[in-house]
């Protein structure tokens, strides 16, 4: 009980902390200009409010199908078929193409392109070699290097004043969110958001390794196929939305690890979600209020969470 109390306690200490980051997001500089500040600041809110509890959401998610607390989703390739989708596109049909202009095709497509090639990548594996997550991995990753060489490739083709169109489409950008696509991010995102929290007792049950889950009345091989498909879409989405973050849900699922020292997913990832909300909150705040919009939010992002990630390994090697 005494843990419990424990762990409540920081999650409502999380909870105060995000509050007054998003509070003090919507408020600083704002000078009185309340309805134009609230309403750019709202949709910018939102979204990184999206992107930080899919992000977290699926790493967590990821850890407990892999029994693995180092390793990511991007790990089986997904941002690296966004990159390869987005620079097919472009070298195929031109920046002007209608495919590209239109947001909402290039998010739908985006998305449907990275939730099908992890869908099959984890189908085949799940028919032919149930049990084996390890195995997969290790083939999204060789998919992912494959991706990666072939982008490479075209990237060398494109007219170099195309390729900097691209660029603006494969690094993350927390700034230029189309608020349009918003309402269609949360329309995936909470029922996912709800599944989860339904079966989280079996997501309990489920890190306890697969024998002791299966002896427990768990459909292991069939869990961890919605638990995939569920990884799939929060991913897809916080890619399709702002681009690639490696590190970001890497982050608040560890630190989520440390300060609550609980089993239960359903706290984990409220947990979680929250230092992540907070974490990027700050980050964006320092970026507009403090760079002056000199450098990006992602980079910020990817090097505290992949300096968290060394601090990690590191401290893993000592230990063994």
């Amino acid at each position: 009980m005494t843990d419990n109390k424990h762990v409540y306690r920081n999650i409502f200490i999380a909870a105060i902390l995000a509050m007054i980051m998003a509070s003090i997001y919507m408020t600083i500089g704002s000078r009185g200009n309340w309805s134009y500040i609230l309403s750019l600041r709202g949709k910018k809110l939102a979204a990184l409010t999206i992107v930080s509890i899919c992000s977290t959401t699926a790493t967590i998610l990821f850890h407990t199908i892999t029994q693995n607390r180092i390793l990511t989703p991007s790990i089986i390739g997904m941002d690296a078929i966004y990159i390869f989708f987005q620079t097919i596109s472009l070298f195929l049909f031109g920046h002007n193409h209608w495919f590209l202009q239109n947001t909402y095709t290039n998010f739908f497509l985006s998305t449907v392109s990275m939730t099908c090639f992890s869908l099959l990548l984890y189908w085949f594996f799940f028919k032919n070699f149930p049990g084996r997550i390890y195995l997969l991995l290790m083939t999204g990753l060789i998919l992912g290097t494959f991706f990666r060489s072939a982008t490479s490739f075209l990237q060398v083709l494109i007219d170099p004043n195309e390729f900097l169109i691209l660029q603006n489409r494969l690094f993350a950008s927390f700034n230029n969110v189309d608020s349009s696509l918003i309402n269609v991010s949360m329309i995936v995102v909470l029922p996912v958001l709800m599944y989860i929290f339904y079966k989280n007792k079996a997501m309990d049950v489920l890190h306890l390794g697969r024998t002791n889950a299966i002896g427990l009345g768990v459909n292991v091989d069939r869990f961890n196929l919605i638990l995939f498909i569920s990884i799939s879409l929060l991913v897809s989405i916080s890619t399709a939305l702002v681009g690639p973050v490696m590190f970001l849900g890497f982050l608040g699922a560890n630190v989520s690890y440390k300060l609550f020292k609980t089993y239960q997913h359903w706290l984990l990832i409220i947990g979680g979600c929250l230092f992540t909300i907070s974490f990027v909150l700050f980050g964006q705040i320092l970026i507009e209020h403090v760079f002056k919009f000199q450098t990006a939010l992602s980079i910020i992002l990817e090097f505290v969470g992949g300096s968290y990630f060394l601090y990690i390994l590191l401290k893993e090697k000592e230990v063994a």
